[in-house]
């Protein structure tokens, strides 16, 4: 899942950064609002995590502009504005949860499960494609019942293709997927993951889209 984080406290933000990609998120991180605003413009995101206090251009101008852009996407705000007025603001503009700070790092992770889930409509963690069977909150796979011992980007790159089943990526793409701004890949990163993931699962858990990339297998049971 790729996180936008807008927030203009360097420790606060690198704090954050850090957790959150412990946590199996990919973060990509700005400091203020017409950086988030074109963040947003240019990049597919699962996630927008917005402050409300930044330079330039407030967090709350951001929200009306995602909105009125008619842009979906979830959005978390982290203010330390904690009247009840503010909240209301906040969530009357489009936001889809108010977090005040301080705040404690597992409500905001738990906060953010639960708008990811909403998101993609599923109730259950669970994403299932014939035998097999994962669970984004654990990075935990089983094939054929079995468990899978699997990198988290070997994961993360399968999740990726399992969540759009029937999509062709090309390797640009994927690797945007898994990793941030500034953390760039070997050229033959994605081919090395769906090599290992052939191996450890099946050779038709991924299939080569010859010229064009790859897409999850065919594995109706």
């Amino acid at each position: 899942m790729k996180i936008l984080l807008v927030e203009d406290d360097p420790s606060l933000a690198s704090g954050l950064q850090v957790a959150l990609r412990r946590a199996n998120y990919t973060v990509e991180h700005v400091d203020d609002g017409p950086a988030a605003i074109q963040a947003l413009a240019l990049t597919q995101f699962d996630l927008l995590v917005l402050d409300l206090g930044l330079p330039t251009l407030d967090g709350t101008a951001v929200l009306q502009a995602l909105r009125a852009r008619d842009n979906p996407i979830p959005v978390l705000v982290l203010s330390a504005r904690d009247s009840t007025r503010d909240r209301v603001q906040g969530l009357d503009l489009g936001a889809d949860d108010y977090l005040t700070k301080p705040f404690e790092l597992d409500e905001l992770l738990a906060r953010m499960r639960v708008l990811l889930r909403r998101r993609s409509g599923r109730q259950v963690n669970q994403l299932t494609l014939g035998e097999l069977s994962l669970n984004p909150e654990s990075l935990s796979a089983t094939w054929q019942g079995r468990p899978v011992e699997l990198q988290r980007l070997e994961f993360m790159l399968l999740l990726q293709l399992a969540e759009n089943p029937q999509r062709v990526f090309n390797r640009a793409q994927l690797e945007e997927s898994l990793y941030g701004w500034g953390e760039g890949a070997e050229s033959n990163t994605i081919d090395v993951h769906v090599h290992h993931l052939r191996r450890k699962i099946t050779p038709s858990v991924i299939k080569t889209i010859r010229g064009v990339g790859y897409r999850m297998g065919d594995l109706a049971a």
